[in-house]
């Protein structure tokens, strides 16, 4: 395993998204702890959870509660993995997601989620998404008093603008270490937010990372990716998943990219750990380039 950073934690250079393990079409609770496990057995020290990662209405949490069980049931060691989590979005349980951000309710749910993993601070806890309702500041300034109270030891901001990550930084100072916002060959929207998280040193967490690889094509009005791409070809003659090969492109973009491609089974997560043993060569990453949607 190759290693990367957030702040002053050193983490696995891919983490596991483990939301697919709690949402619709989930995994029954055997073959998900088996994915998080195989996930620890590969190398990886990055589990990305929610606490609105379930799928029915009273079951809040549930993701959180199945990572604890997974990592307390687990033979090794696991002192230096690191949890993240989520707060400020919500599932009513008909399908949708809402979103909280209001300073009482993000310090509510940061110790609702820290009792559910069962830990006394929440290694990094991440605002899930900004609340047109609630000025920025206050819902950033909550994770100031989290951070102040001990509540969490790191700060982090998902699905942002530059300008939120600016504030953020002034507001959070070095508490602030990560933005998690979806970046992915097929969807790359946040090219900007993941130029100034690098500028600014904060770990960039891509999530949704392998965006459509192997779906329809990159190449076609979908935006979406299929055989007949770069990522294919050059993934067929290296002998590995076209996943792997999107993964090893992500982490080109810069050292501050830690993508967390999610899972729902142990051959998933062995695949995508693996892809950090690839480095694609210039000639790889300019054939990649230009196939990628303008």
């Amino acid at each position: 395993m190759q290693y990367r950073t957030i702040a002053d934690t050193t983490v696995s250079a891919i983490g596991l998204g483990a939301m697919p393990l709690s949402i619709e079409h989930r995994p029954d609770e055997q073959q998900a702890i088996a994915t998080v496990h195989a996930a620890l057995d590969a190398g990886v020290t990055l589990i990305d959870t929610a606490d609105s990662y379930h799928w029915h209405a009273d079951e809040a949490g549930h993701n959180e509660l199945l990572i604890a069980r997974a990592l307390a049931r687990y033979g090794g060691d696991t002192s230096g993995v690191l949890v993240a989590t989520k707060g400020g979005r919500g599932r009513p349980g008909d399908g949708s997601w809402t979103v909280t951000g209001s300073p009482e309710h993000l310090k509510r749910a940061a110790e609702a989620s820290a009792n559910r993993l069962g830990v006394e601070a929440i290694g990094l806890y991440q605002l899930h998404k900004p609340d047109p309702a609630v000025p920025w500041a206050e819902s950033v300034g909550a994770l100031r008093d989290l951070l102040d109270a001990g509540t969490i030891r790191a700060a982090g901001i998902s699905n942002v603008t530059c300008a939120q990550i600016r504030e953020a930084h002034a507001i959070l100072g070095d508490g602030f270490v990560s933005v998690q916002n979806q970046y992915s060959p097929a969807v790359r929207d946040s090219e900007p937010e993941l130029q100034l998280s690098t500028e600014l040193g904060l770990a960039f967490l891509p999530w949704s990372p392998l965006g459509g690889i192997s779906r329809s094509s990159l190449d076609g009005p979908s935006g979406a990716a299929s055989a007949g791409t770069a990522f294919h070809r050059i993934a067929a003659e290296r002998g590995v998943s076209p996943q792997q090969i999107a993964l090893a492109w992500l982490l080109a973009r810069s050292p501050v990219v830690i993508p967390v491609p999610g899972a729902s089974r142990p051959a998933s997560v062995r695949d995508s750990a693996q892809a950090v043993q690839l480095k694609l060569s210039t000639a790889e990453l300019t054939q990649l380039e230009a196939a990628l949607p303008s």
